[in-house]
Parts: C-alpha cells; structure tokens; sequence
C-alpha cells in the first residue's frame, strides 16, 4: 500500500510554498528570501522639527538570533519555520494549537513540510513527538539535508506500520520528485497506533542516516551517492487516498548527533 502510493506521489507534483499559512508561487531557488534580515530604519522627524544637539543616541534594534540547537514545544509562534507544500493548491491548515505543531491536509496525494529555515547543519539529530490525530492513512517523518536546488532526504513512518527513505529534489518551480532509496524501508515491530503520540528521530552524520522509532536504532542507511553535505532540518506529513490528516508535532528536538 505504502509502495503505491509513493509511486503515484512520485509523479510531478504540483506544489506551492507558503510563509506558515499564505500561498505564494514556489521559488526553489533560494530560500533566503524567505528569512530576510530584520533591519530597522529610524522613523523619519517631520520637517519642522529640529533635533537637539544633545539628544541621547539612537540605540540600533538587534534582532535575536534564532538557535542552532533548541527544543521547540510549539508554546508560541512559527518564528523560524517555513511551510512548504506539494502535491496540491489549496491552502492547508497550519497552526499551533495547545502546544502542538498542527499540519491538517485536507486534500489527498498531499505533501506538507515544516522547515526550519534559519539554520544549515551538515552533522545533525532531529527528533520529534507526533500524532495522528485524525486516524486515516498517513506518513509522517522528518528530514535533514534540505536544500531549494540540490534536494533533500525524507525518513516516513507509516500508520500501517512500514517506514521509508526518500530523496526528495524539485525538478523546476512547483515541480518536485521522489526516489526511494534502495534497503531503506520495511516494518516496524513498535509503531504505535494513530491516535496514540510515537516518537521518531533520525541523525544524519556524514553520508549515513540512522534511523530511530523511541531510542531504537532500526537501521542505517548508506547516503553518500546523493551527495547531500548540509542543509535545513524540518518536519513532514503526507496524505493518500483518505482525507483529512491531522498530524499534531508536541515537540521537536534538533541536537548534536
């Protein structure tokens, strides 16, 4: 089942990336634009005004950096992360609700990512609590290596128990295609059922993925003729014939692997 419907996914999809919860034409060019940096201008003084020669100095707005290694508990906003979609063009659910992530997909054949935009790693672990809160068939992963032009790779749980790794790359604007990578799925002995939280996690080091179900190692998967060194960290939920998804993130860890 999880074979085919990648296989139907894997066709060119259509998608559309979205700055949390606007739809914009997707730009996999660059993803800077997508964070620009924060910069502020001193209001301008009407022209009847005259500053003192002794006024105080005007003290520069420095913007806070966001973290490299952090533990996000969705208590606020999405500062930091992107939305991204393909696969479909109407405009997703996104939202933090009582300290979860919430990705609902409401249209089948539908894939969702939640980036975190602000940061690159090359060597990284990305661990996260999920969800399925909706109950129907539905994939739901992580990824590292993520990069607009040269791609990125996927690690789904499944609710019907199997798993997978994907090499993800968009072909041309809004076009995007996945590859399984070879001895990289199977079953899982400790998936838990939807409705109930399952947590997951995935260390990219050099060119091996590990693979985790809880604090499981199930397997490590060779990476190194995709050529991926480093990229941004994210989240992501994928719907298949069923509708809608609701897939609620408690927390995501990004540390040292």
């Amino acid at each position: 089942m999880r074979n085919a419907a990648i296989d139907a996914m894997k066709k060119l999809l259509l998608g559309c990336f979205l700055v949390i919860t606007a739809c914009q034409p997707a730009t996999p060019t660059s993803v800077a634009p997508l964070f620009p940096t924060v910069t502020s201008s001193p209001a301008p003084l009407p022209a009847t005004v005259t500053p003192p020669p002794t006024a105080s100095p005007t003290l520069e707005y420095t913007p806070t950096p966001f973290p490299r290694l952090f533990t996000d508990e969705f208590d606020a906003t999405l500062a930091g992360w992107v939305i991204l979609q393909a696969g479909s063009e109407s405009v997703p659910n996104i939202k933090t609700e009582n300290s979860n992530l919430i990705l609902q997909l409401d249209s089948p054949f539908t894939w969702i990512y939640s980036v975190y935009g602000a940061q690159d790693y090359d060597n990284i672990r990305i661990d996260t609590q999920f969800t399925n809160q909706a109950g129907s068939p539905a994939a739901i992963g992580l990824i590292c290596r993520y990069s607009e032009t040269d791609g990125w790779l996927e690690y789904n749980v499944s609710t019907d128990g199997t798993y997978n790794v994907l090499y993800g790359r968009w072909l041309a604007n809004g076009i995007a295609d996945y590859l399984l990578i070879p001895s990289a799925s199977g079953t899982l002995r400790n998936m838990q059922p939807s409705g109930a939280p399952q947590e997951i996690g995935l260390i990219c080091s050099g060119n091996t993925l590990s693979l985790f179900v809880g604090q499981t190692l199930i397997r490590s998967v060779d990476v190194s003729r995709y050529e991926l060194a480093s990229g941004k960290v994210g989240v992501t939920a994928s719907s298949f014939e069923n509708t809608p998804v609701v897939a609620a993130f408690n927390w995501v860890k990004v540390s040292e692997p």
